[in-house]
């Protein structure tokens, strides 16, 4: 059983990636109920969270169907680093996590995120100083680094486990290459094979079927996957890949009626959490996913992305069920 601290998790845990916009309550339920063992929010400013941003605390909703979960947090000024911990705290979360990944520009032009392995040693003070600020377990998410020309994660990975870091994912790859080319899981696994290391690591990167996460685990030794990219509009990733490892078989897909009532779900939970108009906003990004490879599909799909009625997009899952539910045999 893997434990962050005291905190048991599984044998071999799955874990739903902090992604901006996507691991949000309304996603994460329906990720939990698939089976994934660790999820972690969006991703949240400090810097919004001490200004009392209403964007950035509204990440912070947290239900108990969710736990264990943690929260992910980024920024690139140490005091405010320290001083969100006391707002991250009310929200009591298992596990405080830190962003040391995010490629994106916007977050690595304020030296947060990925953007700080350009200065590994204040990226070991800022952890130092998070664990020194919480009584709640401190977690890692990172890249392998900058670029290719200083991939250094092995002494990173001892530097942030000797400041008091509990768990580290690392995904695989450098920020230079943001998400392009193949995730290198073999500098992860020299990570997990360090007789120094004794926290938990967790490898990230191009796991998006059930085959592929049993090669990595089995190849590379690491305790436990997370899966990001996979999982958007496709929350059955998480019970396909435990099926798989438990059993060898691959599960059939879900029907064209899970896909719908997931879907349907997915949007009236996003509602309740944030009203109608953001809660359709925000679930559009999943319905490309959740109908997937079923033919002629698109005239549905664009009319589910352009709809601002609640009702009528109900009602547009209801067609694309009825159309499909005949061809689900051949579709499987």
């Amino acid at each position: 059983m893997i434990k962050i601290r005291d905190i048991q998790i599984a044998e071999f845990p799955l874990l739903l990636a902090p992604m901006e916009d996507v691991s949000d309550p309304p996603f994460r339920f329906l990720c939990k109920e698939q089976g994934a063992d660790l999820m972690y929010t969006e991703f949240i400013s400090v810097e919004g969270l001490i200004r009392d941003a209403d964007k950035s605390l509204r990440k912070l909703d947290i239900y108990e169907n969710e736990r264990p979960i943690g929260i992910q947090v980024f920024g690139g000024e140490i005091e405010s680093m320290v001083e969100a911990m006391g707002v991250v705290e009310v929200a009591n979360p298992e596990i405080i996590d830190i962003n040391f990944g995010c490629p994106v520009n916007r977050v690595v032009c304020k030296m947060a995120g990925a953007g700080i392995l350009q200065d590994i040693p204040r990226m070991v003070k800022l952890t130092e100083a998070i664990v020194k600020a919480t009584s709640k377990p401190v977690t890692v998410k990172t890249r392998l680094g900058w670029d290719e020309n200083s991939i250094n994660i092995i002494e990173v990975a001892e530097r942030l486990q000797d400041v008091g870091i509990e768990a580290l994912t690392v995904h695989g790859r450098t920020r230079k290459q943001m998400y392009k080319g193949e995730a290198d899981w073999s500098l992860i696994a020299k990570i997990k094979e360090n007789q120094r290391m004794h926290i938990p690591i967790f490898g990230n990167g191009d796991i998006d079927s059930p085959e592929k996460a049993k090669i990595y685990k089995d190849r590379y030794g690491i305790d436990g996957i997370m899966i990001g990219r996979a999982s958007i509009g496709y929350p059955w990733i998480f019970r396909e890949v435990k099926h798989y490892l438990l059993t060898g078989e691959i599960l059939p897909p879900p029907t064209i009626s899970e896909r719908a009532d997931a879907a349907k779900r997915h949007l009236m939970h996003a509602m309740n959490w944030k009203g109608s108009k953001l809660g359709v906003l925000e679930t559009r990004r999943h319905y490309t996913n959740y109908f997937k490879g079923f033919p002629d599909i698109k005239p549905f799909r664009a009319r589910l992305v352009t709809s601002d009625d609640p009702e009528e997009i109900f009602g547009i899952i209801e067609e694309i069920k009825d159309k499909y539910i005949l061809e689900e045999s051949i579709l499987a």
